[in-house]
């Protein structure tokens, strides 16, 4: 889906010396397992999403084309950095760790980790935390702060390859709580079968979580992290990364400093 832009995408393009003629589709990758609402399968079967559809948007101000490339999570770098993809956009943080493997562009939008359990459970985090099982995606800036901070608390961290296996084993009884981003929490809450769970806090403003949200690039491709950052520029100035950041997330998470 293609949003009209304010800023007219042709200056943009012209003046990033981009055509969508002279270039081939970028290969958005992405998650192949759901991340709703920043990456899912509508019923139709297009991928949909916020991120989804702010990708659309930023080939649009750039004058190119973008075609979404789903692979796994764990492997999205290694693909990344072997050509399969041209770029990361699937709520991927700028970390330390991360910059020494591959680049980023400006970061587009941030929201802290969260912390979720049953309704009637009592929780002062990280006092309360002993004895406890907490569920974490594995390979995420959640997880990292959990193997830092967490460790000495007592509780018993549980690693997942994706977040749907979390919030299943939350639903099951199988955990007492999870670590996962916030909006996503949000609308996992707005499920029937999670009405008795709530958010019990967020986790504080820490190293593992970065700078923000940014597209993952390879560490060569200069240009492209420029033409980029032009066109995350152009969708936030002229209002389109807040409007999709409303309709899919229910509030405005874009980075707009």
């Amino acid at each position: 889906m293609k949003f009209p832009l304010m800023i007219a995408s042709a200056a943009v393009a012209m003046s990033l010396g981009l055509t969508a003629q002279a270039d081939a589709p970028l290969k958005v990758g992405i998650s192949g397992e759901p991340y709703p609402p920043f990456t899912y399968k509508a019923a139709s079967g297009d991928w949909t999403g916020f991120e989804v559809e702010l990708a659309h948007a930023i080939c649009d101000a750039m004058g190119r084309d973008c075609e979404i490339t789903p692979t796994g999570w764990s492997g999205i770098i290694p693909s990344l950095n072997a050509g399969r993809i041209d770029m990361i956009m699937n709520s991927m943080s700028i970390t330390e760790q991360r910059q020494r493997v591959i680049d980023f562009t400006r970061p587009y939008y941030f929201t802290p980790g969260a912390y979720v359990a049953a309704s009637d459970l009592t929780l002062d985090i990280p006092d309360d935390l002993d004895g406890l099982v907490m569920g974490v995606q594995s390979a995420t800036t959640n997880a990292a702060y959990a193997r830092r901070e967490l460790r000495d608390s007592g509780v018993d961290i549980r690693l997942y390859d994706q977040a749907e296996q979390v919030n299943n084993d939350l639903l099951a009884g199988r955990l007492d709580l999870i670590l996962a981003d916030e909006i996503a929490m949000l609308q996992f809450l707005d499920r029937d079968e999670a009405s008795d769970f709530e958010v019990k806090a967020t986790a504080p403003h820490h190293e593992a979580y970065g700078e923000g949200i940014g597209i993952g690039l390879r560490q060569e491709d200069d240009a492209l992290r420029e033409a980029l950052n032009a066109g995350i520029a152009a969708v936030i100035e002229d209002g389109t990364c807040g409007e999709l950041s409303e309709q899919y997330l229910g509030t405005d998470v874009c980075v707009y400093d």
